[in-house]
């Protein structure tokens, strides 16, 4: 697919959110929540006087740092509720890239950083929300790949469950739709 110009990866870029909703590290919590719930948000990034970005606020941190500890939201300052770091990918990386990083760190979001600015943001519902756009893909690329391959090419076994015995198997085969393992191939033909 690349020698006709066509991406085979979906980029970071692709699908992050921007801009992004900033809000000053000594601004309170409540005035966070009200931005998350003004932009119908899940979380927003935090900056020093610099403009800088240094942590991010989510719904689970005002859950855990402020309402579970019962504190006035209005007197709780964002750098004392944020997580930080901000947890960073380039917008060049892949969401494949994005995805394990999130996995790997148990988080949800991470900041989309260019030349140590902040571009935008991208989260795990991102990703989601373009998973059978990809799932698409992936199938329309094997079977462009399955059309180029002759007839002579041997049939790839496969590993799974027996769709007429439900044993694991790791020699399954199709035939007529199902992929069934040695045995019940053997049964199939002899039943024709």
């Amino acid at each position: 697919m690349a020698e006709i110009g066509l991406r085979t990866k979906m980029l970071v870029r692709d699908i992050m959110s921007s801009p992004v909703v900033t809000i000053d590290e000594d601004e309170t919590s409540n005035k966070a929540a009200v931005s998350m719930e003004k932009n119908n948000l899940g979380a927003v990034i935090v900056t020093n006087k610099a403009g800088k970005s240094i942590g991010i606020i989510t719904e689970r941190d005002l859950v855990l740092r402020v309402i579970a500890k019962n504190l006035k939201p209005d007197t709780i300052k964002g750098k004392e509720i944020m997580t930080t770091p901000l947890v960073t990918i380039e917008p060049e990386a892949t969401i494949s890239d994005a995805a394990r990083r999130m996995t790997r760190l148990d988080i949800r979001r991470l900041g989309v950083i260019y030349k140590g600015n902040l571009l935008g943001i991208i989260s795990s519902k991102d990703i989601l929300g373009v998973m059978p756009e990809l799932i698409e893909t992936m199938v329309e690329k094997s079977r462009i790949e399955g059309a180029a391959q002759t007839e002579e090419d041997e049939e790839v076994p496969m590993s799974g469950y027996c769709d007429r015995c439900s044993a694991y198997n790791e020699n399954l085969k199709e035939r007529n739709g199902q992929n069934i393992c040695e045995e019940c191939r053997v049964e199939f033909e002899e039943e024709k």
